[in-house]
């Protein structure tokens, strides 16, 4: 009877550890294909979803800044900046607002052109994903990106406490100045620190309202470049071709520019010349007289 009970034990401890073993292998299959499904799909993503980026939520109290330089083709720089502006119109003034644009023609086809913006902390940096999108999808590129950020939060916890310290002094001497039986100079030099007090009161105030002011609006910055000189790729050959015609029409440019400036002095050396040799001939011809 006992060796049944044990066997009858040792069979269900068996049963019991093979069906965990199983369970756990079955557990461990699903979170590898899961880890292998979701490498695949960030494999597969855009380049643009791929560009790192901070959530404001990972850092509390930090106020960051955006900066993108893109890299695209100079007749396809004015479409994509508008478009670019347009997104940021339809979000509104409260989530976005354009506070600067830039677009200048170098040369006769070489374009540089910018646009700032001031964004809600929570959209920035979905909308840097969605512009790189729309540069690509203009045949550019993203070849710069940066992401600085300042801890305004401990500054302005800072200014709190500087300020809590100060009023605790105001209202001392406060104190002190209304209990009277002061002398003129004592009261004097009271009243000077309570003014000194105030000013430095209403900078910390100050100094808080810009810091939320900067936690509330993050700036970005969008930089294009054409591509005249920078081969994306797609045709090395032409842009070679396109780069020596280039050169050649700089030189041509050149010699144009240089004999047009020396035409003049070019024409008065000759006009001397020409005097010179004039007064030489006169000189030959003139008979010789004797003595």
């Amino acid at each position: 009877m006992r060796k049944s009970l044990v066997l009858t034990s040792l069979l269900a401890t068996t049963l019991l550890a093979s069906g965990c073993s199983q369970e756990r292998g079955r557990n461990e299959s699903i979170t590898t294909a899961d880890i292998r499904e979701e490498r695949s799909a960030d494999a597969a993503a855009p380049p643009a979803m791929r560009v790192p980026g901070i959530s404001p939520h990972a850092a509390p109290g930090v106020a960051f800044s955006y900066r993108y330089a893109f890299v695209l083709p100079d007749d396809a720089i004015a479409a994509v900046q508008e478009a670019h502006a347009a997104t940021c119109e339809k979000l509104g003034p409260t989530q976005c607002r354009i506070t600067g644009m830039r677009y200048t023609l170098v040369d006769e086809d070489e374009v540089r052109a910018s646009l700032d913006f001031k964004l809600s902390p929570e959209l920035a940096r979905q909308f840097g994903k969605d512009g790189i999108a729309a540069v690509e999808k203009a045949k550019g590129k993203l070849v710069d990106a940066a992401i600085e950020g300042q801890d305004v939060g401990t500054e302005i916890s800072d200014s709190q406490g500087r300020s809590a310290a100060m009023r605790a002094e105001l209202a001392r001497i406060e104190q002190r100045l209304a209990a009277g039986g002061l002398g003129d100079s004592e009261r004097t030099e009271l009243q000077q620190q309570a003014a000194r007090l105030r000013q430095q009161l209403a900078s910390e105030q100050a100094t808080r309202s810009d810091g939320e002011q900067r936690l509330a609006n993050t700036p970005m910055r969008f930089d294009y470049s054409g591509n005249a000189g920078f081969t994306l790729g797609g045709d090395p050959f032409g842009d070679a071709v396109r780069s020596g015609w280039g050169s050649l029409v700089t030189m041509i440019s050149f010699v144009l520019l240089a004999g047009l400036v020396s035409l003049p002095w070019i024409g008065l050396i000759a006009l001397v010349v020409w005097l010179l040799r004039r007064w030489f001939r006169r000189r030959r011809s003139r008979p010789v007289t004797e003595g």
